[in-house]
């Protein structure tokens, strides 16, 4: 008793044989995971699938990952979502109702589904879960670990009374090999497969299979069950070399010469270079054949695939075919990304050249402000001495050396530039051109298309700026890339040089202010063209004005002797530059420096004119300038004089970045008193001209006159009563006018009686199209890319656009307006997105890839080649078909107008395989005779099948006679290197 009473004595080793082991916990954890999925009970209930319905229906999974000891599994629940059916009354389901998944093995309204589970395709099965090894897990091959796995499924569906079919996947992924179970009450299927490299060939036609079948199945009745037997055979067309090119050919006669598909200037290529189409698969099936109807063994088959009731197409595309405006957009996008200058580009030999002559330039300024020159004016000119500063250097650089031809960039410049082409013989031929080429689009305009560009801030597609940008991508694929493209820019800006310092406008621009809306490199065109235009009007209205004093001094002969000095050396100035060889248009004042000192200039001129005139007068009245008519019949108030509304200068033009510019200086100067009275002075100078011109047109007048008629709100009129009792209409200012330092009275106390045309220039045209020509030379090719970008994504819609109306493809109509909708937002983001931009130009490419399947598949099919117009109906939604649909049933099978094209492509590419004459060739054979020629005996219409799919079904008691009749199913796939059995048996477990 004492030693039992030791408590060393009572240590011993307890088992818990209650510990569940980790089989035991898997298990039960794939029981939870039906449980949470609710695929507990019986699965009945849903209405049976429509024909057809697994290839539109929505299938939908959910997956989740268990654990098997520390091997990961990932279990998922595939199913077809269908409505369940609604209850009528009816009595509940039997609970011996066979399973979902039993019923589903005999359905034939989706045999042979084109886009689909394999399972889904082999067993015909709506709902099915599927456990297999999880990510980066090695393959469950041992046949050892394979019947642990099949166990624990059984057990789970055991257990839970899941209807559901389970299956594992086994063996290696790329051989998609399951086995699986389904369980009901009082029923059992097992799913079972078998995977080969080759076909046996006892195995290798339907009697073969058959046998399997039978043998699998063991009936032993007599007769025998009928079995229900559907065929697709599987034909594959890879050869297209009896069809033409998918470009056109290159023309070496023009200048584009040997490139495939080369388009002329202001037009984007398009298409494929390649056959976008990479094969078509026909499917000739049999859907309901039995035993005994058709005769299929290793000596002769009765499958014929013309006399097979059904066909059916489906296309294989080529992935990411090489197209002609996905690689332009491509390789213009990729230049944003550069980072060379110009100078850097081009080589600096050229910029000390262009150095070199610029010093040439400013000695011709220096030159020009001598009194007495030696040489022509016209020979000094800025724009002379920079084209001759531009054939000096095409003589210094080898032919080589030059990144574009001469011929190409000639052609070039004289589309963007098409007005040089013309023989200009006087200025209003230039203001011609500039007016109709403005409002020449006014139609147009209402246009969707044409307002394009409104939405993706490029610039209207048919101005200089668009015309541009074709050029850029066009030369920058075709012509040299980065150097072509820097050679073209800077030949474009000495373009635009010329044409400012010459007085032509720029072709291709519309008239006024900068638009906007459009894209800052449209602004800076239209600003250069705002200044060429302002510089016109003040020359013609200089020579206008001293055109009238030399009529006055003609008429009156005693005031010729007494004419001021300065007034005739401008008058013989003008006189001699009107015969000079630059282009019409150019007057004296072009050339001066400082625009300041010209309207100082013009001011004492016009003061002396002034004085000159009242003397006349005796000076008993100033004399009124810069009128243009009454406004409303007013009248002074403190004179009787009518108030006129005067001639006043145009507010000056900004583009977006001065506008932020001056925006961001008005910002700086703080909320301060002072900064805010700084900032008003700033903001009132359009105010100081136009109460200068007020003055100038109504002498007499008062601060309260000119807020009559600039700012009528601040004029408050009353009625009042006088002290002889007369109603009258009194006005003073508002109050916001009286009130202290008001800049308004202050501008007008300083403002003197000046006529516009002789006020310093609110808009100094000379320094804003230096600031802008400046601004166009600085910038790099990848600068120049990035404005020009949406010109070209512009471009490339509007291609899209035109090409998918010669097709008609709804789906990609549609998907370009979703991708405006989405360039619109990416375009008017002040910093570009790149990233996103590129995303942008790959869904165009898609769309073009798109379209050129379409012109590819009609062309095959010989659409609008003198067929019906019922038949070319057909046909057209055949082909619109095969791109939006998985697979495509062919009306008519071998008999219809599609059926007959397909039987013609495969008879002509077995001809070409053998090197016998093609169908076109015995066109005179086909005239005598309307059946389609069909091959020789010695050479097959359709080449051997790439696939063959047999489905065997039947219903029949297993394992014994007198057990229930359940459905059996044999899927079998025989291709050249594949033959797969996958056999779904059931069988009875309560009369066994």
């Amino acid at each position: 008793m004492a030693a039992d009473s030791d408590p060393e004595s009572e240590v011993f080793e307890i088992t818990d044989f209650t510990t569940a082991s980790e089989w035991e916990r898997f298990v039960s954890r794939v029981e939870e995971v039906l449980n949470d999925w609710k695929l507990i009970g019986n699965s009945g209930g849903k209405l049976s699938p429509e024909k057809g319905e697994y290839t539109s229906g929505t299938w939908e999974e959910k997956s989740q990952e268990i654990n098997f000891a520390d091997f990961k599994f990932s279990i998922t629940h595939y199913f077809l979502k269908q409505e369940c059916e609604k209850d009528d009354g009816k009595d509940e389901l039997k609970e011996d109702t066979f399973p979902l998944a039993m019923q589903d093995l005999l359905c034939m309204n989706n045999d042979f589904p084109p886009r689909a589970h394999c399972l889904v395709r082999w067993y015909g099965i709506r709902e099915f879960v599927v456990i297999s090894p999880g990510t980066n897990c090695e393959a469950i091959i041992s046949e050892s670990k394979c019947n642990l796995l099949l166990s624990s499924i059984s057990i789970s569906l055991a257990n839970s009374g899941c209807q559901v079919p389970m299956f594992v996947q086994i063996q290696q992924k790329w051989r998609r090999m399951y086995t699986g179970e389904c369980q009901g009450p009082g029923v059992h299927t097992d799913f079972e497969m078998v995977h080969l490299r080759k076909v046996p060939s006892q195995y290798n036609h339907l009697s073969g299979l058959l046998d399997i079948f039978k043998s699998k199945t063991g009936c032993t009745l007599s007769p025998l069950p009928p079995i229900n037997i559907a065929i697709r055979f599987t034909y594959i067309l890879q050869d297209w070399q009896q069809y033409s090119w998918p470009q056109q050919p290159p023309d070496f006669d023009t200048l584009l010469g040997g490139e495939v598909g080369g388009v002329e200037f202001g037009k984007l290529p398009f298409g494929a270079c390649e056959e976008p189409i990479s094969e078509l698969h026909l499917a000739t099936t049999w859907p309901h054949l039995t035993e005994g109807i058709v005769v299929d063994n290793d000596v002769y088959s009765d499958l014929d695939p013309l006399q097979a009731p059904h066909w059916s197409v489906r296309v294989r595309t080529v992935d990411n075919p090489q197209c002609l405006l996905g690689d332009f957009l491509t390789e213009f996008f990729k230049l944003c990304c550069r980072k060379e200058s110009t100078e850097e580009v081009l080589g600096r030999g050229l910029a000390e050249e262009e150095g070199k002559e610029n010093s040439d330039i400013s000695a011709a300024l220096s030159k020009l402000t001598e009194p007495a020159a030696t040489v022509p004016i016209s020979k000094l000119s800025v724009s002379n001495m920079v084209h001759s500063a531009r054939k000096h250097i095409r003589r210094h650089r080898r032919i080589d050396e030059s990144p574009l031809n001469s011929d190409i960039l000639n052609s070039i410049l004289l589309y963007l530039f098409p007005d040089a082409a013309v023989e200009k013989s006087s200025e209003n031929s230039k203001s011609k051109t500039a007016q109709s080429n403005a409002c020449g689009k006014t139609e147009q305009d209402k246009t969707s298309d044409y307002n394009l560009f409104l939405q993706l801030k490029s610039a209207p597609s048919d101005s200089l700026t668009y015309r541009l940008a074709l050029c850029v991508c066009l030369v920058n694929f075709y012509h040299g890339g980065l150097r072509a493209v820097a050679h073209l820019w800077q030949e474009f800006v000495l373009e635009l040089r010329y044409r400012w310092e010459n007085n032509f406008l720029i072709y291709g621009l519309a008239g006024g202010p900068p638009d906007l809306r459009c894209c800052l490199l449209h602004q800076k065109h239209q600003m250069l063209n705002c200044c060429i235009e302002r510089k016109r009007a003040r020359d013609e209205a200089r020579k206008v004005l001293e055109g009238n004093k030399d009529r006055e001094h003609r008429l009156s002969s005693g005031c010729q002797n007494t004419r001021p000095v300065q007034e005739s050396t401008t008058a013989t100035t003008t006189s001699s530059s009107s015969t000079r060889e630059v282009s019409p248009g150019k007057s004296w004042d072009s050339w001066s420096d400082s625009e300041d000192e010209f309207f100082e200039c013009l001011s004492d001129q016009a003061e002396m004119e002034t004085s000159h005139t009242d003397e006349g007068k005796d000076g008993s009245k100033i004399k009124a300038e810069g009128r243009m008519h009454p406004y409303n019949n007013m009248v002074l108030l403190n004179s009787t004089e009518l108030l006129y509304v005067p001639v006043t200068q145009e507010p000056a033009p900004m583009t977006e970045d001065l506008l932020e510019e001056q925006s961001e200086v008005l910002a700086k100067l703080g909320t301060s008193a002072e900064g805010a009275h700084l900032r008003a002075r700033m903001q009132s100078a359009c105010l100081l001209s136009d109460m200068e011109s007020f003055k100038a047109a109504n002498p007499g007048c008062v601060l309260e006159d000119f807020v009559r008629w600039y700012s009528p709100r601040d004029y408050v009129e009353e009625e009042v009563v006088d002290e002889k009792g007369n109603k009258m209409v009194k006005g003073e200012l508002s109050s916001r006018m009286k009130i202290p330092g008001n800049m308004w009275v202050e501008a007008w106390e300083t403002a003197r009686a000046t006529p516009a045309r002789r006020q310093r220039r609110l808009f100094d045209d000379t320094k804003e199209a230096e600031k802008v020509l400046h601004y166009l030379a600085m910038q790099k090719p990848a600068d120049l890319t990035r404005h020009l970008l949406p010109c070209i994504l512009h471009a490339a819609i509007l291609k899209l656009k035109e090409e998918e109306s010669v097709e008609d493809i709804p789906s990609v109509k549609k998907t370009i307006q979703q991708v405006t909708y989405q360039a619109s937002k990416l375009l008017h983001h002040p910093n570009h997105d790149y990233k996103k931009l590129e995303d942008f130009i790959n869904q165009l490419m898609a769309m073009e890839t798109v379209i050129t399947r379409a012109r590819s598949l009609k062309a095959k099919f010989a659409i609008g080649e003198g067929e019906k117009r019922e038949t070319t109906e057909e046909l057209e939604k055949f082909v619109s078909s095969l791109l939006e649909e998985p697979e495509v049933v062919v009306i008519g099978a071998g008999q219809g107008p599609a059926g007959r094209i397909i039987h013609r492509l495969f008879v002509n590419a077995q001809r070409a395989a053998l090197l016998a004459p093609l169908d076109e060739d015995l066109g005179h054979a086909r005239t005598e005779d309307k059946k389609p020629t069909v091959g020789s005996s010695n050479m097959p219409d359709f080449p051997f099948p790439a696939g063959r799919e047999i489905l065997l079904r039947t219903c029949v008691p297993r394992p014994a006679p007198y057990s229930k009749a359940l459905p059996q199913r044999l899927f079998c796939v025989l291709m050249k290197e594949e033959f797969r059995l996958a056999g779904a048996f059931s069988s009875d477990t309560s009369f066994f």
